[in-house]
């Protein structure tokens, strides 16, 4: 049995304002697993950007706790690393590639052989070898959020968290990145936790989903997607049990966004 490297409980968030108060997030708790994957679905304004802001120290909760290794969360973890959906905003243009990669590893205490042994080995990982030399804004959309995924890669966290870091990409691009990211899964035993608004790729993805309900937000299921670790966009997508994953989690988010889901009593 995995031990315990994530723990939400009871996290609650409400933002101030002079018109009144609005309740973001009213109850989640839920664990993550070292070495686990797992997806967060919901509504869209349900708070899943929030949570993630909670979780990486970004953003200060209003009740409830956040845990990593064991460790109460009171401010951006250094054994975290997070990829987020506006990768050209996270690059820095005037530096190459492996100097984007190269960025957060100037902080750790490493020689300067230790550190070009991570940064070859990121970006072997994510396939861009070869653009090492290259600048962000010679790349297309895909490639510089392969950088992005290297430099959190090199960076080694205990959890990388990715917060829809594939939407603005296109359909092929994404399926490529999807792989990428089951890929540093399955062989490097990273601990993911992926949010998307993709139900589809919340299963392909997954070891587990988690549905979160519409704000004020509580999560609403937490389902293992009992897919083989080994998967592909055309087999794995063409299964009966993907189908049925995916439909179920399609209406689980449906009947959020109606509020037609009860919440059980505490």
């Amino acid at each position: 049995m995995r031990e315990t490297l994530l723990q939400v409980e009871h996290l609650k968030k409400v933002y101030e304002s002079s018109t009144g108060n609005v309740e973001a997030i009213g109850d989640i708790s839920f664990s993550m697993s070292a070495g686990e994957l797992v997806c967060i679905v919901g509504p869209s304004g349900c708070g899943k950007t929030t949570l993630l802001k909670c979780i990486a120290g970004l953003l200060r909760s209003t009740g409830g706790t956040v845990e990593l290794d064991g460790k109460r969360v009171t401010g951006p973890p250094p054994n975290m690393a997070l990829v987020f959906q506006e990768y050209g905003r996270s690059l820095y243009p005037w530096l190459t590639v492996r100097g984007n990669v190269e960025l957060p590893l100037k902080h750790k205490k490493l020689s300067r052989v230790e550190r070009d042994q991570l940064i070859d080995d990121a970006l072997e990982a994510v396939g861009l070898e070869q653009a090492a030399k290259s600048y962000p804004w010679q790349l297309s959309g895909g490639m510089q959020q392969r950088v992005a995924i290297a430099r959190a890669v090199a960076y080694q966290p205990e959890v990388l968290i990715m917060d829809e870091p594939f939407a603005a990409v296109d359909a092929q691009t994404r399926a490529d990145l999807e792989d990428l990211v089951r890929r540093l899964h399955l062989e490097r035993g990273m601990s993911i936790l992926f949010v998307t608004h993709d139900i589809d790729e919340s299963v392909y993805l997954g070891e587990r989903v988690i549905v979160l309900s519409k704000s004020p937000t509580w999560v609403q299921e937490d389902l293992t997607i009992d897919l083989a670790p080994e998967r592909d966009q055309i087999t794995t997508r063409a299964l009966p049990r993907f189908t049925e994953l995916r439909t179920h989690v399609y209406e689980q988010v449906q009947r959020a966004k109606r509020g037609q889901a009860v919440r059980p009593a505490a």
